[in-house]
């Protein structure tokens, strides 16, 4: 069985429906999302909707639960983030809103002998950062189970969403893996004179997992894919929107909005950023 992972939307559509074309063409027979459906792009209602009709699984993302809740528990917030905040929860129905804020924290299965296990950041809260440098502690904590999982067994495949890059790393016979974002990808580690071309991030990325779905036993392979597909930016940046020129930046340059805060996030793992 083929079954596809798709994480941080972000409100893309022209993105989420060029990787549902793609995951199609590719035979998929499930559809995994790790959350983040809303928020940044103009179509956050149009990619609930999409996500509601063709994933099997949905996991709730940081943004789902952020623009669902009630506005006190943001009142402590930059004047800035409120209003951002107030033009998305007033985008969504009720209806949008409840569906977001009751989704799962996470959700496991097995796959050729491996317990895979899905959520957007952690298991244990849905914001947390975690990337290729940090260290082998802090990354063997992600197969743990937390009270928000649907087992205490350790995992032996983690997927989550949240970072924006795909990713992949071993630990222990471990695998740990990030699907990357459909409508939002960009990478952390830039530099003019060593960048690739902007195509090679920029497109809308998932990964598509194939193997014998359910099977506890290892008697089948089991196999992990990196996808990437192309989509048309500059129509998804026809409709005038109020967060345009923040998503307009990321989409069209492959690059964090605040490249100081990831910066300072780099400087706190003790890595020189200014000289990567």
């Amino acid at each position: 069985m083929k079954i596809a992972i798709i994480s941080d939307v972000h409100g893309n559509l022209e993105a989420l429906k060029a990787v549902l074309k793609d995951i199609k063409n590719k035979g998929a027979e499930k559809i995994f999302c790790l959350g983040d459906i809303v928020a940044k792009g103009p179509h956050s209602k149009e990619c609930i909707e999409i996500i509601k009709q063709n994933c099997d699984v949905v996991v709730r993302g940081n943004c789902d639960r952020h623009f669902s809740e009630p506005m006190s528990d943001i009142t402590n917030k930059p004047e800035y983030e409120k209003n951002r905040w107030e033009k998305i929860h007033g985008m969504l129905s009720e209806e949008e809103r409840e569906y977001l804020i009751n989704l799962p924290h996470s959700f496991e299965f097995y796959l050729s002998g491996s317990l895979v296990r899905i959520f957007h950041s952690s298991p244990e809260v849905d914001n947390k950062v975690l990337i290729s440098q940090d260290s082998i502690q802090d990354k063997y904590k992600m197969f743990l189970p937390s009270s928000k999982t649907m087992s205490d067994k350790v995992a032996d495949v983690i997927i989550y969403g949240h970072i924006h890059h795909q990713y992949m790393d071993k630990i222990y016979n471990k695998t740990i893996a990030n699907s990357g974002s459909v409508g939002n990808s960009f990478c952390l580690i830039r530099n003019p004179e060593k960048d690739s071309k902007i195509e090679e991030i920029r497109q809308a990325n998932y990964c598509l997992l194939e193997g014998s779905y359910g099977e506890k036993e290892y008697n089948d392979s089991f196999s992990l894919q990196f996808v990437r597909v192309p989509y048309n930016i500059e129509k998804e940046l026809e409709e005038d929107y109020f967060e345009h020129n923040e998503f307009e930046h990321e989409i069209k340059n492959g690059t964090y909005r605040n490249m100081e805060k990831i910066k300072n996030y780099f400087e706190s793992l003790g890595i020189d950023f200014d000289n990567f």
